[in-house]
Formats: C-alpha cells, structure tokens, sequence
C-alpha cells in the first residue's frame, strides 16, 4: 500500500516537473498521426482514440473527432464504437464535428462548421449538417489559385503587424483589392 502510495505521488511530482501535451497522452492511449499532424485547440475521443487514425499533412482547428457514440448507453447498457480514418492533406475547419464509423479520404477539406456522419472520397469538400459534398479539391485549389494571381495575398498571422500594415490591409479590403473567396 505504501509503495504505491510513494508511486502515486511520484508519477503527479513527475507530471507537474515535465508535463504532457494533450496530444502526446492522446498518443500513449493509442491515437495514431503522421507526420506534419497540425492540431490546434482540437478535442479527440479520449476513451477511444486508438480508434482514430489521422495521415499526414493533416490540419484539425476548434474541432471534435468522436469514435464512440453512447446514444444506445440508456437502452441497451452499451455504446457503439467505431473507427475514424482521416487521409493525408486534409483541412477540418473550426467547430466541426467527425462522427465514429467515418473515413474521410485524402486531399478533403472539411468546411467550418460542418458535421461528417458519412465516409468522404478523396478530392472533396464538404460542407454542413449533415456534411455533404459541394465541389472538389482540385476545383477549389485552382480558383484560388487563379485569384491569388491577380489579387494581394496578405499573411493573416496579426500579432507581427504594425498598426500601418494593418490600416492598409483593411483599406484594401474595403475597396475589394484583396483576396477574398
């Protein structure tokens, strides 16, 4: 009893010295990411992530990714669990939502907001609740890449810029000169 105790209060000493990011718990617990995993203020089922699988290049912002679902908890005395398979170069956008038994395929983006109950393909974007698909990719990449062209291409990190850049940016953008779409 008294080792582990002294064990106990070791491990929370440890914890406090030199403590673990969320993802790196998330990881020991089973979570499985490649590499350039970008992960920013995000939540992953925490009692089921060695369900999830996420492939490289892959962007998560203000988002829940679940394997679980406990709506049959009450009814039957179980929950369902299920896998979620995110591809590589994948964007899920802010407050968005990945359902268990979902695969999202590669090059999607997931707009904000949206709610994925149903499998992806690969080359699409989604978007809503339920999500569903409103183009592709490719589509998209080359839109923005035509007006980034013609149009000024601003860095939107804020905390770097001086009150000048900023009243030039916003005054490019009231006159329609920036990239906008």
């Amino acid at each position: 009893m008294i080792t582990r105790i002294i064990a106990s209060l070791k491990a929370r000493i440890k914890n406090k010295l030199n403590p673990k990011t969320e993802l790196q718990i998330l990881k020991e617990r089973g979570l499985t990411y490649g590499k350039n995993f970008n992960f920013f203020n995000s939540h992953i089922d925490y009692g089921h992530c060695w369900l999830v699988e996420i492939g490289d290049d892959v962007t998560i912002t203000n988002s829940t990714i679940l394997a679980h679902d406990a709506s049959t908890k009450l009814h039957f005395g179980k929950a369902k669990i299920g896998k979620v398979k995110i591809g590589d170069r994948v964007f899920i956008g802010y407050n968005s939502v990945v359902l268990c038994n979902v695969t999202i395929g590669n090059d999607v983006i997931v707009a904000a907001g949206s709610i994925v109950t149903k499998s992806i393909p690969e080359n699409s974007i989604v978007a809503g609740n339920p999500a569903r698909i409103i183009g592709t990719t490719t589509d998209y990449l080359e839109k923005h890449r035509q007006q980034m062209m013609v149009k000024p291409v601003y860095d939107t990190y804020w905390p770097h810029k001086t009150q000048e850049q900023i009243a030039t940016i916003k005054k490019d953008l009231d006159n329609d000169f920036g990239y906008d779409e």
